[in-house]
């Protein structure tokens, strides 16, 4: 910034206020040379100065015996002013009495009379205007302006300073977030969403008043509190959720505690919160609990999760990262015809062993490297569609997974316009499975990214159609091609009659819009039959395979071609 004043001639205004003209020349001439001076003879005509100038002034120079306002009243009324107040002041005076008595008065420093020492003046000036631009800086920077609470950066040094002096006290570190916020906003709008941020700001400030500590909001919807340690906090989450419904008439909103109790002083203050919030996140979904407690099992998961973060590069390159591929089947002729299939992930990890889809695919959905499992999926399916189009001379459809965040690429449509076009493919031999945490987070993007993508030719998938509450929404706003049947309806619909009225009423509303419908889940040929007699038109599941690799599901190309 001092660079910038030096190369550009900006520079600070200051204002002299003494009714002594001399002494308003001799202070000026001291000053002109660095900084842009204005003159006022009293209290009364600073006063309307400073109200009435544009760009305000970087410091007063206050006389304090004046005509019709003193300095002394002066210095009053600024600092009673919200604007004013941040304007330092140096007291020119030579009464000792007086310097201390303005200083009390919210005075910064003091000149004595006469002015003999135009350097010392100079460098008086310079450091409490530096010193209050600084301030400045550091109080816009130091609370989060929506909330009041702490910022991150300002909350994790607090804590530093407070563990130099507080060492030996157990403390916590404690995490709040509350769950789908983003629907919040999307459903009501960002004045009640920021309603609820700032709201739940006041009931924690209001709750752990009494509880030595401190917190921040370190995200949109996430706050960290540290605090002396607490044996329950059952009292605190319940008084949480006694004021929740203050924050909003329309949305219902929850809250999820996460608590690493008893802090770890020999490691990285941001570590406590990071096991915290591993803690928080533990219980995503879970509507039975709304807070759980940091532990060893999580922190043995914890350690794991971050492994398998640290080594997806390494898989990639490796080639650790297998696709399987689970076959489709028709099943509304004399007998069944492999159709296409579903590409599925599995990582054989060189020491661990086969690695669950379950460990992997949700972390990497949660952390956004999702997006280079996808995109290392897609390169491999269409190489594959390729190989075995030069071997068999057919070409044998494959589904793959479009995760929310690659919504999001604008480089989506070029990059699997690429693949197609690298292997020789057209774009309906790559069917694109969306689901709806798609459509739940962002319509409009999802809504334009489908319909580019259906120009191009690709089919559209909607996956695990009625699984959730955007399902129906998904099919009045986005053009589907094939409708997939979540697996928990087929598993229980010879047993339970509300499944298997689901499955009737999913393959009413795919007639209508005259669209497939695909079936997963299905293991026995009673469920095969059913649902031919229903209409549907592909099955998927351990009936007819389970998912293989590229090998094994070679040998159900060989059988189908051999009739």
């Amino acid at each position: 910034m001092e660079h910038f004043r030096e190369t550009s001639g900006h520079k600070r205004r200051v204002l002299i206020v003494d009714d002594e003209m001399v002494n308003r020349e001799i202070l000026g001439n001291i000053l002109s040379g660095k900084y842009d001076v204005s003159y006022a003879g009293d209290g009364q005509e600073a006063l309307e100065l400073i109200k009435g100038e544009k760009p305000g002034f970087s410091l007063v120079l206050l006389d304090l015996i004046m005509p019709r306002m003193d300095g002394f009243e002066l210095i009053k009324l600024m600092r009673a002013d919200n604007e004013m107040r941040s304007i330092p002041v140096i007291v020119m005076t030579a009464e000792a009495d007086a310097e201390v008595k303005s200083i009390n008065l919210g005075a910064a420093d003091f000149i004595t009379k006469p002015y003999d020492m135009p350097e010392v003046i100079i460098a008086r000036c310079e450091r409490i205007i530096e010193f209050s631009e600084d301030k400045t800086i550091i109080s816009s920077a130091e609370k989060d302006n929506l909330t009041g609470l702490y910022s991150r950066d300002f909350f994790f040094e607090y804590i530093r300073q407070i563990e130099e002096f507080n060492n030996d006290t157990r403390m916590d570190a404690v995490v709040f977030n509350i769950d789908h916020f983003h629907l919040i906003n999307e459903m009501y709008g960002r004045k009640t969403g920021d309603k609820v941020l700032k709201g739940l700001a006041d009931i924690l400030m209001n709750i752990f008043e009494d509880v030595a500590g401190i917190g921040c909001r370190a995200e949109a919807d996430r706050y960290y509190v540290y605090c002396q340690h607490q044996y329950s906090y059952d009292n605190i989450m319940q008084k949480i959720q006694d004021n929740l419904p203050e924050l909003s008439e329309k949305a219902k909103i929850r809250v999820r505690m996460g608590i690493y109790p008893n802090v770890e002083k020999d490691i990285e203050v941001e570590a406590w919160f990071d096991r915290a919030k591993v803690a928080c996140d533990r219980i995503r979904g879970d509507y039975t609990k709304s807070m759980t407690m940091y532990s060893s099992e999580l922190h043995e998961i914890s350690r794991y999760h971050e492994e398998l973060i640290n080594e997806i590069d390494e898989a990639i390159e490796n080639r650790d990262l297998i696709v399987f591929y689970q076959p489709k089947y028709g099943i509304q002729g004399d007998k069944p015809v492999l159709k296409s299939a579903e590409a599925l992930i599995r990582w054989k990890h060189p020491r661990r062993g086969m690695i669950s889809p379950g460990d992997f695919i949700p972390l990497f959905e949660s952390n956004g490297l999702i997006q280079k499992l996808d995109n290392y999926t897609w390169e491999e399916v269409a190489h594959q569609i390729r190989r075995w189009r030069e071997k068999y001379g057919r070409v044998i459809p494959v589904s793959v997974n479009v995760s929310r965040i690659d919504i999001y690429d604008p480089a989506l449509e070029k990059k699997l316009m690429k693949l197609v076009e690298d292997c020789n493919l057209t774009t309906k031999d790559i069917m694109l499975e969306i689901t709806e945490s798609a459509y739940s987070d962002n319509q409009d993007t999802l809504v334009r990214v489908v319909e580019n993508l259906r120009n191009r030719g690709f089919k559209i998938e909607m996956d695990d159609f009625g699984s959730g509450y955007s399902s129906l929404n998904m099919l009045t706003t986005i053009a589907i091609d094939v409708i997939k049947i979540d697996m928990k309806f087929i598993r229980n619909m010879l047993k339970d009659d509300k499944s298997l009225r689901m499955v009737k009423l999913i393959m009413d509303i795919a007639g209508f819009l005259e669209v497939p419908v695909v079936t997963e889940g299905v293991e026995e040929k009673a469920q095969v039959d059913k649902l031919r007699e229903m209409g549907c038109d592909l099955i998927q599941g351990y009936y007819f395979s389970k998912p293989v690799p590229p090998e094994d599901f070679e040998k159900l190309i060989d059988k189908e071609m051999q009739g």
